[in-house]
């Protein structure tokens, strides 16, 4: 079940499903294209296997989508707003541990100075050389994909997804491939035996780079680490934003602030016991008591007012308004659902 948003957002959210399809479409044909043509270059090889790892993100995306509509349930009382981020780990893994087989292997076939060679095929009549059917490929392989990483992007930072992002920063930047690869099967015409090795090197690092990445960001998530800027380790400002608005509201508190998927869930707690203390987890534990760290009371009504630093120095007046309304806001907040981690 989604949280209310704004139509626009809806809206992107349905163009994203429908540019998804839409990759899905072109890379099976892509794929399907290239294994059709495939020849004895170890560049055009990896290509091939880069586009075939290239259905896992449009894959999880629509698949995610479906499992955030879930209901939450007593098995999984938060919802599933974190499939996202699962499915960019896993996603990211895959990456991470193919890329670096296929580094493996162009890096042996440089070592053992392996002379590859592509045969020709017979086509109407005519011995057609195969490099030229596998260079068309590579080309058709890469037009797709860069003009629907482009607009798949605009929209991943309207939406806040990080898979859909990454899946259209690796599909805008999928020329590089395609260049790489067809570097790799001229090189075989021309006779430099290092060159096709040396392309499906630097395509398979680039396959390992994107998993790392994705490997890093999407394990920040998964613990609950402060929200990041879609495809980058620095802090997302909308959060800065938020922990000022609460700082000015509840000055002195202990503010927490984690991404569960596209939204944020914030926490406000006494800067003194920013866990629950012991009495009163026992009182609702008894020798399990130190599993329970906290118990948040959600804010449902209006908000305190915003105590500004300057209106009176250190900020006394402010602490005590401060605690007051926490302390009022939690009265009123009895009655509602408590949460607790």
């Amino acid at each position: 079940m989604d949280p209310r948003r704004p139509p626009e957002v809806d809206k992107a959210l349905h163009e994203a499903e429908r540019l998804e399809w839409q990759t899905l479409f072109w890379l099976v044909a892509i794929v399907i294209v290239m294994g059709v043509v495939a020849g004895g270059s170890q560049a055009f090889r990896t290509a091939w296997i880069e586009d075939m790892l290239s259905l896992l993100a449009p894959a999880f995306f629509l698949i995610t989508r479906w499992i955030e509509r879930l209901p939450p349930s007593k098995e999984f009382p938060y919802g599933f707003f974190r499939a996202g981020s699962l499915a960019f780990f896993l996603s990211a893994a895959a990456l991470a541990a193919i890329g670096g087989f296929l580094l493996y292997e162009g890096a042996m076939g440089l070592i053992k100075m392996e002379h590859p060679s592509i045969g020709s095929r017979t086509i109407f009549e005519h011995q057609v050389w195969l490099g030229w059917l596998m260079i068309g490929a590579l080309v058709f392989s890469v037009i797709p994909p860069v003009i629907l990483g482009r607009k798949k992007r605009k929209l991943a930072r309207q939406i806040n997804d990080e898979v859909l992002y990454i899946d259209a920063d690796t599909n805008a930047a999928d020329w590089q491939t395609g260049v790489a690869g067809i570097a790799g099967v001229l090189g075989i015409a021309l006779g430099l035996w290092w060159a096709d090795s040396a392309m499906a090197v630097l395509i398979s690092l680039s396959i390992l780079k994107d998993g790392l990445t994705g490997l890093r960001l999407s394990t920040t998530s998964l613990l609950d680490g402060a929200p990041r800027k879609l495809g980058s380790m620095e802090i997302e400002p909308d959060a800065d934003r938020i922990l000022d608005a609460l700082g000015e509201r509840y000055h002195g508190a202990h503010i927490q602030i984690r991404e569960t998927g596209r939204y944020f869930r914030a926490m406000v707690s006494p800067q003194q016991t920013p866990h629950l203390p012991q009495d009163m987890a026992e009182e609702l534990l008894d020798k399990d008591h130190w599993r329970l760290i906290e118990v948040g009371v959600a804010q449902r009504g209006s908000w305190p007012p915003p105590v500004h630093r300057g209106d009176k120095p250190g900020g006394q007046a402010g602490k005590s308004k401060a605690h007051d309304a926490m302390r009022d806001s939690s009265k009123a907040g009895s009655g509602d659902r408590t949460e607790s981690s």
